[in-house]
């Protein structure tokens, strides 16, 4: 009898050491939207993240388990051998998007394109660090004078990117391929203001113990739909939308869940969401 009690208190030491190195998060939430002029519906949403850790190797798995069946969203795993880091996206994601409100492909990716293994070397030389990963990408980073500033090297275009703050303000500056976007954001009286290049403000502030975010959203232009190639899949087009507001205000509950309440001047909508995050 004893025997067979020590045997079951190392097998539970073994079990308990195994599951302590695996890590449980995720997300759901419920939603009420009376559309305005539309018929109003409900919707929900649930997701659950599995992360696994031993030593310096971290696998991670998404899944959408609001479905009628549970599927895998995620698949990745990530390790170190001095200063070498693998990294490998072993899912194969449906990538067809067919809402041409908000864009998206119009053909599938095949697996090539949507996994793969990538192998990067980052080396210390000075105050910045230099890496290059099995793409032939080149990336040079380092942080000067509260400053941080990293260009990457590649093929489908340069990327160069800035961040900081100066003066009390955040700055982030990134120029890719030539084109630059670019984002302020500073607190005044208690409010946080964010202004983006592409005009988009946003304030968030406090009220009555509430969180209340105003944005203010430019008009999208109507985007032409790109064709597929062999190498890269094409996109849908993405519908003119004129500009509009949002004022969405937000509270903690003792139960664990934020309730948020949101309108929309775009189509004169409420949404109430109850969600919570563990």
């Amino acid at each position: 009898m004893k025997k067979l009690i020590a045997l079951f208190a190392v097998s539970a030491v073994a079990s308990t050491s195994a599951v302590a190195a695996i890590a449980i998060s995720g997300a759901a939430s419920v939603s009420y939207d009376d559309n305005g002029a539309s018929p109003s519906a409900t919707s929900y949403d649930a997701d659950l993240l599995f992360t696994g850790t031993a030593g310096s190797t971290t696998v991670t798995v998404g899944m959408d388990v609001d479905g009628l069946a549970p599927a895998t969203t995620s698949a990745t795993m990530a390790t170190t051998i001095g200063p070498v880091t693998v990294s490998a996206d072993m899912f194969n994601e449906t990538s067809l998007v067919t809402d041409t409100g908000a864009g998206g492909q119009n053909s599938e990716g095949t697996a090539a394109q949507d996994t793969g293994v990538t192998i990067s070397l980052d080396a210390p030389i000075g105050d910045a660090t230099v890496g290059v990963d099995n793409s032939g990408n080149v990336t040079i980073s380092g942080s000067w004078s509260g400053i941080a500033l990293s260009h990457t090297s590649k093929s489908a275009g340069d990327t160069t990117t800035a961040a900081g703050s100066i003066a009390g303000m955040d700055v982030s500056v990134t120029n890719k391929a030539g084109a630059t976007t670019w984002s302020l954001g500073t607190t005044v009286s208690g409010v946080a203001l964010t202004l983006a290049s592409s005009q988009k403000v946003t304030a968030t502030f406090g009220l009555a113990g509430n969180t209340m975010v105003v944005t203010s959203v430019p008009a999208q232009a109507e985007v032409q739909p790109v064709a597929a190639t062999a190498a890269v899949p094409g996109t849908w087009g993405i519908d003119a939308v004129k500009s509009y507001a949002t004022i969405a205000i937000s509270r903690s509950l003792t139960s664990g869940a934020t309730l948020a309440a949101t309108y929309n001047t775009l189509d004169d909508s409420l949404t109430l969401k109850a969600s919570v995050a563990f």
